[in-house]
């Protein structure tokens, strides 16, 4: 049974970088031809894919984040980590990772993670 868990901090400073890392069990990042995906889910909003790394490591990002958001991974840990940069509290939100390539397809998910922004 694949598990996937968030971990990082929990409060970041506005104008700082965001970074979580997703360890997962049960189940290899390399594996041909799983996706990994980061999705949030601000407050009394609906949730919003982030981006994803696959098993050969390439990425894509969703395009209202792209410009500051960086997936990559550890083999070697069997980990996958989030940086958001330039933070602002409009990226307030519970944080997950989750094993698919959309939401729609998710088919394990992290318990998620609150990270807030503020000073």
């Amino acid at each position: 049974q694949v598990q996937l868990q968030e971990s990082g901090p929990g409060l970041v400073k506005p104008s700082q970088t965001l970074s979580l890392t997703c360890t997962v069990s049960g189940g290899s990042i390399t594996t041909n031809y799983f996706s990994w995906s980061w999705i949030r889910q601000p407050p009394g909003k609906g949730p919003e894919w982030m981006g994803v790394i696959a098993y050969d490591g390439s990425t894509y990002y969703s395009p209202s984040l792209k410009s500051r958001i960086y997936i990559s991974r550890d083999t070697s840990k069997n980990q996958f980590s989030l940086q958001l940069s330039s933070v602002t509290p409009e990226d307030t939100a519970v944080y997950y990772c989750a094993r698919g390539d959309n939401i729609a397809t998710i088919e394990y998910w992290g318990q998620g993670t609150q990270v807030t922004v503020s000073s």
